[in-house]
C-alpha cells in the first residue's frame, strides 16, 4: 500500500517537481519527511493566522476601555468647566455687592454726621427768624452786624450741605408724600385739594436721594388713611 501511495505521489509531483519525483522513487522515507514539512507548514500558517485573530480582538477590548475612559474625562472635564463657570459668577456678584456697599459707605458714611449738623442748620435759622426786620438799622448796628453773620453763616452751611448730597426739603402747597413728610395735623380750609402740605414747621432734608429727615408739616383736609400722622 506505501507503495502505491508513493506512486499516486510521484505521479502528482512529477510534472512540476521531476527531481522531486526521482528522489521519491529512490527513497520512500523521503515521502514522509514532506509529508510532514506540509504539515508542519500548515500549522504553523494556522497558528499565525489564529494569533492574528487574537491581535484583532485585543485591540478592540483596548479600543472600548479607551472609549470608555475618554466618556469619563469628558463627563469630568464638563462637570469641572460647569463649576469653574459657577465660581465666576459667584465671585462677579460678590465683587459687585461688595462694590456696591463701598460706594453706599462713601454716599451715606457721614449720614450720622449730618443728623448732627441738621440741629445747627435750624438752630441758625430760628436765629435769624427771630431777629426783627424792622430793628435791623444802620442805627443798630451790633444787631445789623450780628444778623449779617447769622445769614452768611446759614448761606454757607447750606453750600456744604449741597457739596455733599445734603438738600432741603421745603414742600409747601405740594401734594403730601409718606416717604418725605410728616404730618402733625391736617386743617380744613376752602378751595385747597385734600393732602395738600398749608405749613411745613420744620424744614426736611435728603441725602444723595434718600430722606435723612421727614419734613414736618400741616396739610389741608384730609388725608387718606394710609398717609398717616407719623412715618
Amino acid at each position: 500500500m506505501a507503495a502505491a501511495v508513493a506512486q499516486c505521489v510521484r505521479g502528482a509531483l512529477r510534472p512540476r517537481y521531476p527531481l522531486l519525483g526521482f528522489s521519491l522513487r529512490t527513497s520512500p522515507r523521503l515521502l514522509c519527511v514532506a509529508t510532514q514539512q506540509k504539515n508542519t507548514g500548515q500549522n504553523l500558517e494556522e497558528d499565525q493566522s489564529q494569533s492574528q485573530n487574537e491581535q484583532k480582538v485585543e485591540p478592540s477590548s483596548a479600543e472600548k476601555m479607551l472609549t470608555e475612559e475618554k466618556a469619563k474625562l469628558e463627563q469630568q472635564l464638563k462637570e469641572v468647566t460647569d463649576k469653574y463657570k459657577r465660581a465666576l459668577a459667584d465671585a462677579e456678584n460678590v465683587r459687585q455687592r461688595s462694590q456696591k456697599l463701598v460706594e453706599e459707605a462713601k454716599l451715606y458714611g457721614i449720614q450720622s454726621f449730618c443728623k448732627d449738623l441738621l440741629e445747627v442748620a435750624d438752630i441758625l435759622e430760628k436765629a435769624t427768624e427771630s431777629v426783627p426786620k424792622e430793628e435791623i438799622k444802620d442805627e443798630n448796628p451790633h444787631l445789623k452786624s450780628l444778623y449779617e453773620g447769622l445769614v452768611m453763616t446759614e448761606v454757607q452751611i447750606q453750600k456744604v450741605f449741597k457739596k455733599h448730597g445734603l438738600l432741603r426739603l421745603n414742600p409747601v402747597g405740594a401734594k403730601f408724600d409718606p416717604y418725605e413728610h410728616e404730618a402733625l395735623f391736617h386743617a380744613p380750609m376752602e378751595g385747597k385739594e385734600p393732602g395738600t402740605i398749608a405749613l411745613v414747621s420744620k424744614i426736611g432734608y435728603k441725602l444723595h436721594g434718600r430722606t435723612l429727615r421727614p419734613a414736618l408739616m400741616q396739610s389741608f383736609k384730609q388725608l387718606t388713611e394710609h398717609q398717616t400722622y407719623s412715618r
